[in-house]
C-alpha cells in the first residue's frame, strides 16, 4: 500500500506529515521528505510514497487537526491516530506522551517516574528523542529537570513556540 507525505503551511514554518490511511506515522516541522521519512528506522519506512494534497482524504483528516492546533483548539490533535514502531517500553512512554496537558509540561525525571522507572531519566528522554509524528505525541511538552527546553528534532524555537501556544491558551 502506498503512503501519503503532505506539506503546509502552519505558524512555526512548514509541516509535513506521513499518514497511512488517516493514520500518522511521522510529523514534524519541514518541508523536506526525507527529514520526515528518516524519522522512520529502515525497516519500517514505506516502500511507496505518494506527495499529495493537505486535501487529499487519507491526509485531509490529520492536516484539519494541525490546523486546528495552530487556530488555538490545543486538543484537535489529541484524537488523530497515529502509529508507532518499538518497545513496550516505548509504547507505554509514547502513550504518555499524548496524556500530557498542554501547558503542563513535565520534567524528564517525571516523566521517568510515571513510567515507573524514576532512574531510566536518559530511557525517557530517548522516549522523545525517537517519537516519529511529533506534535501529534507531544514530545516538546517534556523539558530539563531545571525548566529549560532541551532539545527537540525540529529546533528549540519550534519547542519554545508551541510551549508558548499552549501556555497561553487553555486547551
Amino acid at each position: 500500500m502506498t503512503m501519503k507525505l503532505t506539506t503546509f503551511d502552519t505558524a512555526d514554518g512548514p509541516f509535513t506529515l506521513l499518514a497511512d490511511a488517516g493514520v500518522v506515522l511521522a510529523a514534524g516541522w519541514t518541508a523536506e521528505p526525507e527529514a520526515i521519512l528518516g524519522r522512520l528506522r529502515p525497516a519500517e519506512r514505506p516502500q511507496e510514497v505518494a506527495v499529495v494534497e493537505p486535501s487529499d482524504p487519507d491526509v485531509a483528516g490529520p492536516v484539519a487537526a494541525v490546523r486546528a492546533y495552530y487556530d488555538g483548539d490545543l486538543a484537535a490533535v489529541d484524537a488523530v491516530p497515529v502509529r508507532q514502531f518499538g518497545s513496550a517500553w516505548r509504547q507505554s512512554g509514547w502513550q504518555r506522551l499524548r496524556a500530557i496537558t498542554p501547558g503542563e509540561p513535565l520534567s524528564y525525571s517525571r516523566f521517568a517516574a510515571e513510567l515507573g522507572n524514576p532512574s531510566a531519566v536518559r530511557a525517557a528522554a530517548s522516549i522523545c528523542a525517537t517519537n516519529a509524528p511529533a506534535l501529534f505525541v507531544p514530545c516538546h511538552r517534556v523539558l530539563r529537570g531545571d525548566g529549560s527546553l532541551g532539545g527537540f528534532a525540529w529546533g528549540v524555537e519550534v519547542k519554545r513556540s508551541l510551549l508558548a501556544r499552549e501556555a497561553d491558551r487553555p486547551s
